[in-house]
């Protein structure tokens, strides 16, 4: 048995050599040391796309997905949403390619209230935007 968690602990040793290996943490020395070899401590990284942070908060990857989201409605915006596509063909783009990028890890999200209300309302800007629908400044 020793011989065997001896070649696993090998394993590791030459994954991470190989891999940038991060650890999250708060109050914790900046470098730490795994079987020899040091690992960074970080407060944030993104892993797979989403924004893993050492608090629990989701509001700082949907801010970063919601940029992401816009600058991809930006970049179809002369070619799909202001040409002259049926608005069921742009809905089904819509819910088909940008919310699948906003969505991207939203089943790991910890939402407050106050997200869920940001969400719809970034979904309901780029709805408008979609139907070519002005915003009106009251004033």
């Amino acid at each position: 048995m020793p011989i065997l968690m001896e070649i696993l602990c090998q394993i590791v040793v030459q994954q991470m050599q190989t891999v940038p290996v991060v650890v999250l943490g708060k109050n914790v020395e900046k470098l730490l040391a795994i079987l020899g070899q040091e690992v960074a401590v970080v407060e944030e990284f993104v892993y797979l796309g989403s924004l893993v942070q050492s608090t629990t908060q989701s509001s700082p990857d949907i801010s970063r997905l919601n940029a992401i989201t816009r600058a991809a409605m930006q970049n179809l915006d002369n070619q799909i949403w202001k040409s002259r596509i049926t608005i069921p063909t742009k809905l089904k783009l819509y819910t088909t390619c940008i919310l699948l990028i906003f969505l991207y890890g939203s089943e790991c999200w910890a939402v407050t209230k106050r997200d869920i209300l940001k969400t719809d309302a970034f979904d309901q800007c780029c709805l408008r935007k979609l139907l070519g629908i002005k915003s009106r400044m009251a004033g």
